[in-house]
Parts: C-alpha cells; sequence; structure tokens
C-alpha cells in the first residue's frame, strides 16, 4: 500500500482468520481389550500413534448409507461387569440432528454404568468437538497468533 490504508482489503484478511472450516474433524480410531493394544491404552501418548489418527475421521449416520464427516471425537473406556475386562475405544461420531441428547452420543459424556455389545460395562463415554481431542496440537491458529498477525497488517498499512 502506498500510503493509502485499504480497509476493505483489511476487513477481509481479519474475517479470514476467525472462520472456522465446517469440514470433518480429525480422530484417533483404535480399540484394546484387556490391554492387548497399547497404543491406544491410556495415558495416551499422541507422539507413538500417527498411525491411529484419521484425517479427516469419517462416520456413519443413523438411518443413511455411507460414511459423513465426523463432528466428534469419543472415547469410551471401562470394566466389563461379567469379566473384569477392561476396554478402550477411541472413535469419531456424527450427530445424526435428532431432537433429543439421550440419542446422540455426540452430545453427553457420561461416567458411570451403560451397555456396550450387549455387556454390562462400568466406565466413561465422553466425546469432544475439536480436532485429535486428546492431543496437545491443532492446526487452528491460537488467539494470540490470530491478534500477531493483525498487528502486524496493521503496523504495516
Amino acid at each position: 500500500m502506498t500510503g493509502k490504508f485499504d480497509w476493505p482489503s483489511v476487513s477481509i484478511v481479519l474475517c479470514s482468520l476467525f472462520v472456522v472450516s465446517a469440514g470433518a474433524i480429525d480422530c484417533f480410531k483404535c480399540v484394546s481389550h484387556n490391554g492387548d493394544n497399547p497404543a491406544c491404552e491410556d495415558p495416551f501418548h499422541h507422539n507413538y500413534t500417527t498411525e491411529l489418527l484419521h484425517q479427516p475421521c469419517l462416520a456413519g449416520r443413523k438411518s443413511r448409507e455411507g460414511l459423513f464427516p465426523a463432528t466428534a471425537c469419543v472415547k469410551i473406556t471401562g470394566t466389563f461387569e461379567d469379566s473384569g475386562e477392561s476396554m478402550v475405544v477411541r472413535t469419531c461420531a456424527l450427530d445424526s440432528g435428532t431432537l433429543t441428547v439421550d440419542t446422540e452420543l455426540v452430545r453427553m459424556s457420561h461416567c458411570g454404568s451403560f451397555y456396550f455389545d450387549d455387556r454390562y460395562v462400568r466406565g466413561c463415554v465422553v466425546s469432544c468437538m475439536t480436532d485429535a481431542c486428546n492431543s496437545t496440537w491443532s492446526r487452528r491458529p491460537s488467539a494470540l497468533m490470530q491478534l500477531i498477525i493483525v498487528a502486524i497488517i496493521l503496523m504495516s498499512c
């Protein structure tokens, strides 16, 4: 720019910094039964599990055929009541758009008792809606990084 402040260009750049993509999120997918898959167990170390991260993660949807972009990551942990065996399941899921929370796995987190594959389990079902919820990184710039970019743009005008 040659000494003139170009507000439309600055506005477009600023708005683009805060746009969040509507695509599928990335989730870890694995199953461990009685500790047979150590990479899937807790504690979970992302450094050693890159092959478990599905980018993007696709999931089924109620009453629909095929796979669709996931909206949440899910982690199910527990102990089977009848045998004492442990289990960990990490996967992705899609909100199917029903009106009640109790039929949508992605809208609830629960610790206590539940049925899994027709077996009684004591444990937790936890869902979250960010990329690779059990890791420490994200491809979206942090708020601090966004502010730094805005400051650089404004100082260059």
